[in-house]
């Protein structure tokens, strides 16, 4: 394994909203009741402090972030029309993220996004028991994943936020004291960086990810099966009745997982196929076409007719989940009292592979004391004319 392994999210967006500071000139044209999500998020966790953060560029894009589980709240970018349309889902109050059923909304996820299979993996010798809280399966860090920890706030200004994480020797049965920061930017290109760096004082695995829920018709529009999606990805993890790959990836050629031109969500996303039946539609890891395993490449293209916006995503990591809004039944009530029904959003997370450290012939996820993780993934919005 390479001592240096790059790993970080970056979310370019094409998107328009105002600056921070108060003496700005930038006419505010902001989305977000800003007074109310603060009244919303202000608390305290476990003896940490709670809140949200906003970073605004002056191209008027605008993002809300709480520290509770690093979770992307609103993401707001500009339809064909100029509308602002905040395009993830999640809820308007902290408490609602505390006691509804889905805990991934917009999270940042580890130490180990996706699933490990029976809950268990060997490192040096050493067998570690993980919670099994899907299925049979390890899901996305185990209950208490990053995605329900209060993170430190680092530094905060009005386009970057800083946020750090101890996970503890031990928690949710990993081995070693895992430091993670990470650093979400907005840049006036109107790119929203999410950079992601970990250390370890001990041999562990780490795949770290981002939760964030996408409807480019907007949070709480009733599907994505309009979107037309590409996936730059000639392979993809064929998986078991558990969604654990089985053995190494196959051809997406001649099936419904082939989307290396661009076709909508909902033409094959109830064919009569072994894998699509297995992840009840799409959940499958896809393995993105690079030279060598850090190189940045663009890793997808998602665009949605109605709005005319489209997303961009490129990553420096080897694969990409597409999870296609499966389990969303229409009984969560999101932002704005509006209700997510089945297949309302679509999710593309840039990972290494599900049960990497359970098969060897995926790209390692180990990382050891010495040893500095780091990665680079880009969800750039624009408006497709």
């Amino acid at each position: 394994m390479k001592k240096s392994i790059l790993f970080a999210v970056m979310v370019s967006a094409l998107l328009f909203t105002h600056c921070t500071n108060p003496s700005s000139n930038t006419k505010s044209t902001s989305m977000l009741d800003s007074a109310a999500l603060q009244k919303a998020y202000d608390t305290v966790l476990s003896g940490k402090k709670v809140g949200i953060y906003f970073l605004r560029n002056t191209n008027q894009v605008e993002v809300a972030i709480t520290n509770f589980g690093g979770r992307i709240v609103a993401l707001v970018v500009p339809d064909k029309q100029n509308k602002p349309t905040d395009i993830v889902l999640g809820y308007n109050q902290l408490s609602d993220y505390l006691t509804k059923p889905e805990a991934y909304f917009g999270a940042l996820i580890g130490r180990y996004g996706n699933r490990i299979a029976k809950g268990q993996f060997r490192l040096n010798d050493s067998l570690y028991q993980l919670a099994t809280n899907n299925g049979p399966n390890a899901l996305h860090g185990g209950p208490m994943g990053f995605h329900n920890q209060v993170w430190n706030v680092e530094r905060v200004h009005s386009n970057e936020l800083v946020l750090s994480y101890l996970s503890k020797d031990g928690e949710e049965g990993y081995p070693g004291n895992l430091q993670v920061q990470v650093t979400y930017t907005l840049t006036d290109s109107n790119e929203l960086k999410i950079n992601y760096q970990a250390t370890t004082d001990k041999a562990t695995v780490v795949n770290l990810t981002n939760h964030a829920y996408f409807n480019l018709n907007g949070q709480g529009n009733p599907s994505i099966t309009d979107h037309e999606l590409t996936i730059l990805a000639t392979q993809y993890s064929s998986v078991d009745s558990t969604l654990i790959p089985i053995g190494a990836p196959v051809p997406v050629k001649g099936t419904p997982f082939d989307f290396t031109t661009a076709k909508l969500i909902g033409k094959d996303i109830a064919a009569d196929d072994a894998q699509i039946k297995n992840g009840l539609g799409y959940d499958h890891n896809f393995v993105l076409d690079k030279k060598t395993l850090n190189d940045y490449v663009k890793a997808a293209i998602v665009y949605a007719p109605s709005t005319g916006i489209q997303m961009e995503v490129f990553t420096t990591e080897p694969a990409i989940q597409f999870y296609s809004g499966n389990f969303l039944d229409g009984s969560l009530i999101g932002k704005n009292n509006q209700k997510y029904p089945y297949r309302s959003a679509f999710c593309l997370e840039t990972q290494h592979y599900p049960d990497s450290p359970n098969q060897s012939v995926f790209p390692s996820t180990q990382l050891l004391p010495g040893q500095t993780l780091q990665s680079t993934t880009v969800y750039t919005f624009g408006v497709k004319k």
